[in-house]
């Protein structure tokens, strides 16, 4: 299964003017239901920009003395997974990751166990070749205005379903109609 998962506001951004997102509302229990989450998946399916953003923190989290725990318990997680990074312009061979230039369906659809993918662009491409099979939406107490929609063109969804965590975030898990 094909999964993507993202942090939006309330009026369907998942990041602001400037790739802000400084908003996210986190807290431990979220972290604990994260790690857990991302712990289950045989592989990550990013694009360069994630995968770059990924590369500047968790290679060496427990080296950071301003990550929580539950930040460093994330780090081990991210390092042992395969990642399939879709770039056109970097090759990535650092910590399990392979490269590709294109999305091939095919080989998406014939991975093992669950795939989360994440990135707009990658994802937008995932989404025109119906390739997303669950979207998991961390809906976060606050309306930014303006930035960079979830959702770029009309995607029809079922409701799967929700939970609250204590900090007002509320998961909404969406699969196909």
């Amino acid at each position: 299964m094909i999964i993507t998962m993202a942090s939006i506001s309330l009026d369907g951004f998942f990041e602001g003017p400037g790739h802000d997102i400084s908003w996210h509302h986190m807290s431990e229990e979220m972290h604990d239901y994260i790690n857990a989450d991302l712990a289950s998946m045989s592989t990550l399916l990013d694009g360069r920009r994630t995968h770059e953003l990924m590369l500047e923190a968790w290679p060496h989290a427990e080296e950071q003395p301003d990550f929580t725990q539950k930040m460093r318990e994330f780090a081990p997680i991210w390092r042992n997974v395969r990642k399939i990074i879709y770039s056109r312009t970097r090759t990535f061979t650092e910590w399990n990751s392979e490269t590709r230039t294109e999305v091939d369906a095919d080989e998406i659809r014939s991975l093992p166990g669950d795939s989360m993918v994440g990135g707009a662009n990658l994802l937008e491409t995932f989404f025109a070749q119906d390739l997303v099979d669950e979207i998991r939406l961390y809906v976060n107490p606050i309306a930014i205005g303006a930035g960079t929609p979830f959702f770029k063109r009309p995607n029809a969804l079922a409701l799967r379903g929700t939970r609250a965590f204590g900090n007002g975030v509320v998961l909404l898990t969406y699969g196909r109609p």
